[in-house]
């Protein structure tokens, strides 16, 4: 079994453009460990109390929006956390709040090419990303510790029985990253439902220290029928978005062109592959692709790097071998259809 790890333990993943080895960067790291562990522990009503969505709120208020020196929070957030200003769609002096930083729109249209093969699946975010399937249970220890079907889709709707054999991508952003999500895979939105839950970090210490992290956290459920004219042609898959702490609220605008004439997703609406889904306010969040059995393969790349055993990995199987992420750009292929 994984145990919790202390602010000393790297954290590294793969860097797909050039397959180097990264050691990440790890946020608020000595304070994530005290939340998630001393605290946890020894005070859970002040944890609840601290994970709350009211807290939440208010983190992402004090950091984001609060009015002194904010001009000075953005540069020095640009800074700090290496912002590419010239990828984005607005002038740099646009950005003189952090908030304008973090929801910041890019020109993704010519910065993250998407090859055109309608069967491919692509990446919903730029993100870090580990494989596998709720049948691997003798290689993937996340289906017992961070979730399981039913609880991460919960029992109201009964798609966990749907997608309880499926393969899975767990997509983690950070805060540095661009924090749109884009739409995987080509098709007709069958349903979208918000679950309701705490604001917990997706940090890997805090990852690693919470038994079913991703289904105790709001998160909000979409489920696209791909099997139509014009869709990808791999079966009902689930697009799971997960708030983390400082994340007020995910904001469903899907845009056809660029970022224009954002609409809310909702049933009946026909989602196109690549374009802008959604956005998650200020903090760090995780997005989870769930498919049904026997549909897809994950690219061979992304496969080989989760079982590297030369790289230091927060996330570790049953055996405590390292479970190695893969960084990835958003619309950049990350699987295909089965023959």
């Amino acid at each position: 079994m994984p145990q919790a790890v202390t602010p000393s333990t790297a954290h590294q993943y793969i860097e797909r453009a050039t397959n180097a080895i990264v050691t990440e960067q790890l946020f608020g790291d000595r304070s994530v460990s005290f939340l998630y562990n001393t605290l946890r522990e020894n005070a859970p009503a002040l944890f609840r109390a601290l994970t709350s969505a009211r807290m939440s709120s208010l983190l992402s208020l004090y950091h984001y929006d609060f009015l002194d020196s904010r001009k000075f929070k953005a540069a020095r957030m640009i800074a700090s956390l290496a912002v590419d200003l010239t990828e984005c769609v607005a002038a740099p002096d646009y950005y003189d709040t952090p908030r304008k930083v973090f929801e910041r729109q890019i020109r993704y249209w010519q910065l993250r090419p998407m090859e055109e093969d309608r069967k491919a699946i692509v990446s919903p975010a730029d993100s870090r990303v580990l494989v596998g399937s709720f049948t691997d249970i003798s290689e993937l220890f996340i289906k017992e510790k961070f979730f399981s079907p039913e609880e991460l889709f919960g029992t109201e709707r009964k798609w966990h029985n749907v997608f309880s054999k499926g393969d899975f991508g767990v997509f983690r952003l950070t805060p540095d990253k661009y924090h749109y999500n884009h739409v995987p895979v080509s098709g007709i939105v069958l349903d979208i439902y918000e679950i309701d839950g705490a604001y917990h970090s997706c940090n890997p210490a805090a990852q690693i220290a919470l038994a079913s992290l991703y289904a105790k956290n709001k998160r909000v459920v979409t489920i696209i029928d791909t099997d139509i004219e014009g869709g990808s042609g791999v079966g009902r898959v689930a697009m799971i978005e997960v708030v983390a702490l400082m994340i007020g609220d995910i904001v469903q605008a899907y845009s056809e062109l660029q970022y224009h004439n954002p609409q809310p997703v909702q049933a009946g609406m026909f989602l196109e592959k690549g374009c802008p889904k959604s956005l998650y306010r200020p903090g760090s969040s995780t997005d989870i692709l769930v498919f049904e059995p026997n549909r897809i393969s994950f690219s061979p790349d992304i496969l080989a790097n989760a079982k590297r055993n030369d790289v230091q990995s927060r996330f570790t199987n049953k055996v405590g071998r390292p479970l190695v992420e893969t960084e990835v750009s958003v619309r950049s292929t990350v699987a295909g259809k089965l023959p």
